[in-house]
């Protein structure tokens, strides 16, 4: 099938694009920025992603993907567009959807003169009403065209893990596959596309896979304050919390609770936004929902709570101490670094007159647009650790849970954000502090 896919110079874009034409689609990514663009059609990928660069120069090869900055003649083109484009929050919480409404609005103006029926397909994450109510309108409006007879609508929300985003789109089998429709036309050409994918298909109403998008990220969100704020319980009361989590995972009405795991609390593009997102939809048709937001309180404040062990562990004041940070991106796997924890953790223990090292092997040039030269930045885990008084563990990169790793620091003393380490296996001496354990010193 033919394919355009707009806004397909992001995150979400770019990973449905490249994997979309990996299947044998003919697909055009579709971006705004000429360098970007540029980029790809020399097999540069924007984001760091696994296998994302390597499967990216094979369709180039197979010419199943094609780069342009040319919307009109993408959509034109194709037999389905995608909507991919960013849906930033607002002051106030609330979906930004100045992307969504032009590329509607793009997308409507190419379909003017286009033959044949089309479907355009929302994938961007919007709050439930969104493509009834503002998308499809606008496609009518600058099209001349009618919804139903001329062109069709659905809506797929994406369902993929930063790190682990191409084996998501590739292998749905965990996640299923979610299409809403605005007809059966329009669903039965979009399950065409995924007819070979590995993943149950779930057909229902636009707005119900809307709303689908928002409820697992924010039920998962809820799991992850709800650890932290236990673990920030046990700590003060001496309780392990990982014999606590051991505990809840036993349990058949819990089973293995993945998003459990206590630590500096949840980052990234996708559950900060989406939680504030449906709290401020919510406000907007009067309902208070109290759950959400401590779900989003609980978040706000746990990278501080880092802070506050290496306070009481290092010394109050901290003024002068300088301070390793290993981890930079919201989780590994990617270099993502929207809303993520190490910037709250970071600015605080500059505020405290800290001097920091500071290392991730794929976070740094993001880092750098963020900090700028307030901190140093180490081109190996060892170099930001050397003559260090206290490391802070924020991001768990495999690489971190290596002992051998703190032996070049000055200090001993490791605050474990992510419970990377086993404590166990440290060198004598070291003085170990985690979310959620009492803390341990190697004898």
């Amino acid at each position: 099938m033919r394919i355009a896919v707009v806004g397909g110079t992001g995150y979400v874009g770019l990973t449905t694009a490249v994997c979309l034409a990996a299947r044998g689609h003919l697909v055009f990514c579709v971006g705004r920025s000429p360098d970007k663009i540029q980029r790809l059609i020399q097999g540069i990928p924007i984001i760091y992603e696994e296998k994302l660069e390597e499967m990216l120069k094979d369709v180039l090869k197979r010419r199943t993907f094609v780069p342009t900055t040319d919307l009109k003649k993408a959509v034109q083109g194709s037999d389905v567009s995608f909507i991919c484009v960013g849906t930033p929050c607002g002051d106030d919480g609330s979906i930004d959807l100045t992307q969504i409404r032009g590329a509607s609005r793009e997308i409507g103006c190419a379909l003017k003169d286009k033959v044949g029926y089309h479907v355009v397909v929302v994938k961007s994450t919007v709050v439930p009403g969104t493509t009834e109510d503002i998308v499809l309108p606008i496609l009518e409006k600058f099209s001349g065209k009618r919804v139903g007879a001329d062109f069709g609508v659905c809506m797929n929300p994406e369902f993929l893990r930063e790190g682990r985003a191409v084996n998501d789109f590739m292998l749905p089998k965990e996640t299923g596959i979610v299409i809403g429709e605005i007809d059966q036309k329009s669903g039965d050409l979009v399950s065409k596309i995924y007819e070979d994918f590995d993943g149950e298909i779930l057909r229902t109403s636009i707005r119900a896979a809307e709303m689908i998008k928002y409820a697992r990220n924010s039920y998962l969100a809820k799991d992850i304050s709800f650890a932290n704020e236990f673990a920030n319980i046990c700590q003060r009361l001496g309780v392990d919390y990982l014999d606590v989590k051991k505990g809840l995972e036993m349990d058949a009405r819990i089973g293995e609770g993945r998003f459990l795991d206590a630590g500096a609390g949840f980052g990234g593009s996708c559950f900060p936004k989406d939680v504030n997102a449906i709290v401020a939809k919510a406000k907007e048709i009067g309902i208070l929902p109290v759950m959400l937001e401590s779900t989003l309180n609980v978040n706000e404040v746990q990278p501080y709570e880092l802070v506050k062990l290496t306070k009481q562990v290092v010394g109050n004041p901290l003024n002068g101490k300088r301070i390793a940070v290993l981890g930079l991106a919201f989780k590994p796997g990617t270099d993502d670094m929207r809303e993520a924890p190490s910037i709250k953790v970071i600015n605080s223990l500059l505020r405290e007159g800290c001097e920091i090292s500071v290392y991730d092997s794929k976070a740094v040039r993001n880092a750098k647009k963020i900090f700028g030269s307030h901190v140093e930045y180490a081109e190996k885990a060892e170099e930001a650790l050397r003559h260090a008084d206290a490391c802070v563990i924020v991001t768990e990169w495999p690489e971190f849970a290596n002992p051998k790793l703190y032996t070049c620091m000055r200090g001993r003393v490791i605050i474990d954000g992510r419970r990377v380490l086993n404590p166990a296996t440290l060198p004598l001496g070291f003085i170990y502090h985690a979310i959620g354990f009492l803390g341990a010193v190697k004898k």
